[in-house]
């Protein structure tokens, strides 16, 4: 067989093994799931997240979505604990533990501790009569028929499950909080998701400057106005200050071409009319779709009907949202 087809059919099979691992989760939701879940939710301690091997970094990677998503969460190595991490727990805390077989020898001795201990636990496994399933509170039952790779040995369809498994309780819990979009920001101020849920059309447009000019400014002003205040565009406003048009390098260029005597006109012979606009306090995001859906490079942010800015594409490309 050559290379190229092997790799064809040895990928091909490990996803759709995979696929089929995870449909099957769909009636692992059992009571005893839901149970598990419940019991987090009223809990008023934290969720220790335990396993070994590659179920120790699904754990981590839980831990982390646990503690973005409003369930406060630690993660501790099964080997760790049971050599002196132990003092993490706290007398309310809950002790999420992963294991396929729920049989591995340092699985079943740190059972043995938290049994002693007292915490409400949870097993997260492949085999329901293992150890680790007899003697938790709760079981989440991650049924895997095979793993993914030719030798039916390497974690990959198992892992596979419990992430998965993880990232259900966590919604289900996040559902239960009512975590809100803006408790997801709280916890994702950095990076372009954080500025997605948080940055607002304020504070961009407060850093640049504030082009604008009246409806019977020369062309000559026009021009002297777009160039100083860097943006390439220049708002046109009535006496009273209210939004008329708005001028861009376009409209310029535009005049030119038409051979017009730049020295009769105005602003307000060139200016486009009922330009687009969005509200100073609006997410940055929505301005995104909003230049994305009309094909433009620029927005007038407008507080009530005050002119208060320019937000250009380039605002958001430096902020990292493209």
């Amino acid at each position: 067989m050559r290379n190229e087809t092997l790799i064809e059919k040895i990928a091909q099979e490990t996803i759709q093994i995979e696929a089929d691992t995870l449909n099957g989760l769909v009636n692992a939701i059992t009571q005893q799931f839901i149970s598990a879940v419940l019991a987090i939710y009223k809990n008023n301690g934290r969720l220790i997240v335990t396993g070994i091997g590659k179920s120790a970094i699904v754990g981590m990677k839980m831990v982390a979505t646990f503690n973005s998503t409003g369930t406060p969460s630690i993660f501790m190595h099964a080997a760790d604990a049971i050599h002196g991490d132990l003092g993490i727990i706290q007398k309310n805390d809950i002790i999420l533990c992963i294991s396929k077989s729920g049989q591995t020898p340092e699985m079943k001795l740190l059972m043995t501790f938290l049994k002693n201990l007292g915490n409400q636990t949870i097993a997260m496994v492949s085999e329901q009569q293992s150890y680790l399933a007899k003697a938790a509170t709760f079981v989440i039952h991650t049924p895997v028929l095979k793993e993914a790779d030719p030798n039916n040995l390497a974690p990959t369809a198992s892992t596979t499950a419990q992430m998965a498994m993880g990232d259900a309780m966590a919604t289900s819990l996040l559902a239960l909080r009512g975590f809100t979009p803006n408790d997801f920001a709280q916890f994702h101020p950095g990076g372009s998701l954080g500025k997605q849920l948080y940055l607002r059309v304020s504070d961009i447009v407060e850093n640049n400057e504030l082009p604008a000019v009246q409806l019977d400014a020369s062309i000559k002003d026009v021009i002297i106005e777009m160039t100083s205040k860097h943006l390439g565009v220049t708002a046109v406003l009535s006496p009273s200050g209210q939004l008329e048009g708005i001028i861009t390098d376009g409209d310029l260029r535009r005049m030119l071409e038409s051979g017009q005597d730049t020295d009769r006109l105005t602003a307000k012979n060139i200016m486009t009319q009922h330009p687009k606009t969005i509200d100073y306090n609006a997410h940055a995001v929505k301005a995104l779709e909003m230049i994305r859906k009309n094909s433009i490079t620029q927005l007038i942010a407008l507080d009530g009907t005050r002119y208060a800015g320019i937000l250009h594409l380039h605002d958001l490309i430096r902020e990292g949202l493209i």
